[in-house]
């Protein structure tokens, strides 16, 4: 690989594929891929978390539309996903939800860091009060603290 940014984009076209193996290729053995999903470490993890993604969005793209060009490694990128929600979502209490039929288009950013020409490193951000409003859902109270 001869730069950081060309693995970055075969990874993007892996996702928008919804390659498994593709994506995997681009992560070393012991990489560890953070999200607002959770955390996986390793293949087998990482697996599992894109398997659910293209199983809840099977349409599910992204869309680089900037990479900070002043850093190669880690590689910062701005995204936007897009997919319609049709499938399960796990969500990150352990409960699923069933497919809602919407679209989203949410904005994320993401920085991966590579040694040894795979990503080791991979920091995924987006905003989950947007994509669960995006999905029908919306903030609901939890018990009041009592005020003295």
């Amino acid at each position: 690989m001869s730069t950081y940014w060309e693995l970055k984009h075969r990874f993007c076209d892996a996702v928008n594929a919804h390659d498994l193996q593709g994506v995997l290729d681009c992560y070393s053995p012991d990489a560890v891929l953070v999200t607002p999903a959770g955390v996986a470490q390793g293949h087998d993890e990482i697996s599992w978390l894109y398997q659910q993604l293209f199983q809840g969005f099977p349409d599910f793209q992204m869309a680089a539309w900037f990479e900070l060009g002043d850093c190669d490694n880690p590689a910062v990128t701005e995204w936007t996903y897009t997919g319609t929600h049709t499938g399960p979502l796990l969500l990150p209490d352990g409960r699923t939800i069933a497919g809602t039929g919407r679209r989203i288009a949410i904005r994320a950013t993401c920085s991966a860091h590579v040694s040894d020409g795979k990503i080791d490193s991979h920091r995924e951000y987006y905003d989950q009060l947007e994509l669960y409003s995006q999905l029908g859902f919306g903030l609901v109270e939890l018990d009041r603290i009592p005020t003295r």
